[in-house]
């Protein structure tokens, strides 16, 4: 594979210290073109005429990112995978990690260690196959109020990345939120979640992600044909590989370490707030299957939710996780939620999978408490 050429443009300037890549392909200076500041946008790459599949995958160095890349990899042996991921939660010792747990041959693909905003994604796809586009990168806090940086980042990229896709017929996936729900009429009847009972979300980041399903929606009613464009609202995902998301990481994770330190593991009152629990591997299984790449090869466009379709209990994850850790002291202790997370907090989460099932042929895997033990006794190896 003939290397990417892409212009550092001044704002990044000693926040990137190189392009690298791996095995077949890397990356170097070259030409772009801007708009008020440089585009990034690869001038020369691999012909159309080649044989190998390649897939692009944004926030490749992510949590769920690292697992689909090495899932493709297993799936594509001779496939080659073009990382994006300008690092700023991500780490390549998640892809190194994802390969050894699969049990695969290192990394080999194309990491473009740059912002989703600094690039040109219509001449990366139209100079190259690319079998399948998924966009996972975003800022995933969701505690962040700075509502600039979040809309920037998470929703006004997304035009351009369906553009281009749909430009080169390249089926895109892409990792929309179940943050988009807010607190809907559900929640009270303790019943699942609807695709319509979502558009009031509850925090920016939730909005971020309605405006990336409103730019979805907006581009598939004005062409004549539905684009293979798939968005999927992630739960609460958890599993190996989140080891490095800080406070984000899984309510699973979070109260495995304090075990795992000696600790009480320790819930809001009165542990009753339950969401919907999904293993990583499913999520990355259905993920696979909304880009063809399932037992359905022909899923239908539109957005689904991505759960579990169970709602388990902070205290039910919590005396999973420590059945799987075989720790039999440490009570749970309890406290008061603070009223700055009350204002934005889902008491309660579960996804509606009917939808998905109909429409990607796919359904999960995971039971959650038994994936939650599992997970528990991967965390005391």
């Amino acid at each position: 594979m003939k290397r990417f050429r892409h212009e550092r443009s001044r704002k990044d300037e000693g926040r990137i210290g190189g392009h690298g890549g791996s095995g077949r392909g890397g990356a170097r200076g070259g030409g772009g073109k801007g708009t008020g500041h440089s585009k990034r946008h690869p001038g020369s790459a691999t012909s159309k005429a080649s044989e190998a599949s390649r897939y692009v995958v944004t926030g490749g160095a992510g949590f769920v990112g690292s697992n689909l890349v090495a899932a493709l990899a297993k799936l594509d042996p001779t496939g080659e995978i073009i990382v994006i991921d300008d690092f700023r939660t991500g780490s390549t010792a998640n892809i190194v990690e994802a390969f050894d747990r699969e049990g695969l041959e290192p990394f080999s693909g194309v990491v473009l260690p740059v912002s989703i905003e600094d690039l040109d994604f219509e001449p990366l796809l139209e100079s190259m196959d690319v079998r399948a586009f998924f966009h996972l990168a975003a800022i995933t806090d969701t505690t962040v109020t700075d509502e600039s940086a979040m809309l920037s980042i998470n929703a006004t990229p997304m035009m351009s990345i369906m553009q281009a896709c749909v430009g080169s017929g390249v089926p895109l996936v892409y990792a929309s939120s179940a943050a988009t729900y807010g607190t809907p009429p559900q929640t009270g009847a303790r019943k699942p979640f609807p695709l319509d009972a979502a558009g009031r979300p509850s925090n920016v980041y939730g909005f971020s992600k309605w405006l990336m399903e409103c730019e979805h929606r907006r581009l598939a009613d004005v062409l004549s044909s539905p684009p293979q464009i798939v968005g999927l609202r992630f739960f609460n995902v958890f599993g190996p590989g989140e080891s490095r998301k800080g406070k984000m990481a899984s309510m699973a994770y979070q109260l495995a370490q304090q075990m795992l330190a000696g600790k009480p593991p320790r819930l809001f009152a009165d542990g009753s707030q339950s969401r919907d629990q999904v293993h990583v591997s499913d999520v990355v299984s259905c993920t696979l299957a909304a880009a063809g790449l399932g037992t359905r090869p022909d899923p239908a466009p539109g957005i689904y939710n991505l759960g579990s379709g169970v709602s388990t209990s902070f205290a039910a994850v919590a005396d999973a996780v420590r059945r799987g850790l075989g720790i039999r002291d440490l009570p749970t202790e309890f406290f008061e939620m603070p009223a700055d997370i009350r204002a934005f907090y889902q008491d309660f989460t579960q996804a509606d999978m009917s939808e998905t099932a109909k429409g990607l042929g796919w359904t999960p895997m995971h039971e959650p408490i038994a994936a939650l033990e599992a997970y528990g006794r991967f965390l005391a190896r």
